[in-house]
């Protein structure tokens, strides 16, 4: 009887054995337990996951236990699955009041706030681009522009051209940026969600921000126009109310030891933020909850996947699970953790992050980096796999690469592309959903994600599964880093020797 059981258990094992990555990729994912499990993160009971919320809590709570149950190695603070990030919660103003001349303004957005108190004279610089700045001292003034430039039409256009101006301002010496702009109510409200909110950051990090920018709405651009025909400019200008309390937010991170005797010492990071941005004004349906089911429920149950599928089939190299905190106040989570790191970073040779606005195209997955690693080819291989292509960024102007978690692994020199839905460009379908009430869990097209998910597991386990180390591609702008990072590896590996 012993012998039998021994012969039925080396055959069972041998069958696990022969499976192929792609195999074992699609045996661990079912379509109703992602449903379950991104209707329960994007549920109105978690509120939009506000980072520092009670709720955000339980949703750590519920990815540590998911962890767990996969048999996944906590690798937080004192043997837990939790990485505390210290925080400060910076309230908004309770009030704003600015007098241009004898033009009063009522409505704005605070994109860089302090409690100020001027009132004296102003510049009025046009669109305020460097010809504008050109032979004008501004050193302690305030400036007033013009938002966007002559071309610019859209609102995200005209806000991504203030970035330039208030750079400029500031590096000139300048103590306040004033814009004067006009946007429709649903583009005034999806920006204010952000822009007039608290604002948060990390424990320690420069008190307040120096610099004062705002945008003040001109309803058909009157204040602008009457600033043209004027030779003198006069300001009263106040900000107030501006309180900062402590607080703390977790990142979740455990990990899992890889199957080769060799590959083992290098990890590959699973990584997506889990917070949203919580709740802001109701819409016409009376909704106010931020649910953030794309953006990104569905990059946390990614990830959560992987560890599932690793568990049961363990892939050569170690895996390094990490759930952000705070990506949507700045990267909050990702930027302490590239600092504070749980395990040493020169043992991270990747990192595929999951994260995500939208998608408009059910047939693509959109890889931000997609080349600009030598694993890309591993990535459009488990996409074809289940009938997807994989496409690079289609809207560089948008420097998505950038404006994830991945960027702070990027910057020390870790290959780390962004693993995202698919899109083939930043159009009104994606901000249908992208920060907006709408984005819930009843409104996603599952047998898509299905697919998603299996393409991104594939591409994990061949990732994890190659002899060759993942690198960026030469030329890169993170090679060097990446150059530096790794001789410190190797540095440590010859001394071990």
């Amino acid at each position: 009887m012993k012998k039998i059981f021994h012969l039925a258990f080396l055959l069972a094992s041998l069958s696990v054995m022969s499976q192929s990555d792609a195999e074992k990729a699609v045996s661990t994912i079912s379509k109703s337990q992602i449903e379950s499990q991104i209707y329960f993160l994007a549920s109105d009971e978690l509120k939009g996951r506000e980072t520092g919320s009670d709720e955000l809590k339980i949703a750590a709570a519920y990815i540590a236990n998911d962890l767990k149950k996969n048999k996944v190695i906590p690798a937080g603070d004192n043997g837990s699955f939790y990485q505390n990030v210290p925080m400060e919660r910076i309230s908004a103003p309770k009030k704003i009041s600015l007098r241009i001349n004898d033009v009063v303004g009522e409505i704005f957005l605070g994109m860089y706030v302090k409690n100020i108190d001027f009132k004296g004279d102003a510049i009025f610089l046009n669109y305020g681009s460097e010809a504008d700045f050109e032979g004008r001292d501004v050193k302690g003034k305030l400036i007033i522009v013009k938002a966007g430039t002559p071309e610019t039409k859209d609102a995200r256009a005209k806000f991504m051209a203030g970035r330039s101006k208030r750079a400029l301002a500031k590096s000139l010496g300048a103590m306040a940026l004033i814009e004067l702009g006009e946007v429709d109510e649903n583009t005034f409200n999806r920006y204010a969600h952000y822009f007039n909110e608290p604002k948060t950051r990390l424990k320690g990090e420069e008190e307040t921000e120096s610099f004062v920018h705002i945008w003040m709405i001109d309803k058909g651009m009157a204040a602008a126009a009457s600033l043209d025909a004027s030779t003198a400019v006069k300001v009263d200008f106040k900000i107030e109310g501006i309180v900062t309390e402590e607080f703390s937010s977790r990142n979740v991170v455990g990990y899992l030891e890889g199957s080769d005797p060799k590959l083992k010492d290098e990890f590959v990071i699973y990584s997506a933020h889990y917070d949203h941005v919580g709740i802001g004004k109701p819409n016409a349906e009376n909704d106010s909850i931020y649910n953030g089911a794309r953006d990104n429920v569905v990059g946390t149950i990614t990830v959560l996947n992987v560890a599932e599928n690793f568990a049961k089939y363990p892939t050569k190299r170690s895996a390094l699970f990490i759930l952000f905190t705070g990506e949507e106040k700045g990267l909050l989570g990702s930027t302490y953790y590239a600092e504070h790191p749980c395990l040493p970073l020169e043992k991270m040779v990747y990192c595929f992050n999951s994260d995500n606005a939208g998608y408009n195209d059910t047939s693509k997955i959109t890889i931000f980096g997609l080349n600009r690693t030598n694993m890309g080819h591993h990535i459009e291989a488990a996409a074809k796999a289940f009938d997807l292509t994989a496409i690079d960024d289609p809207a560089p102007e948008q420097n998505l690469f950038d404006r994830s978690d991945n960027v702070n692994f990027a910057k020390k020199g870790i290959p780390s592309p962004t693993y995202s839905l698919g899109f083939n460009a930043f159009d009104d379908e994606i901000n249908k959903y992208y920060h907006q009430v709408t984005d819930n869990p009843d409104n996603l097209d599952y047998d898509y994600l299905v697919k998603f998910f299996k393409s991104y597991v594939l591409s994990s386990r061949l990732i994890a599964n190659d002899p060759v180390t993942p690198f960026w591609t030469e030329g890169d702008k993170y090679y060097e880093a990446g150059m530096e990072l790794y001789k410190k590896k190797m540095e440590t590996n010859a001394v071990m020797d």
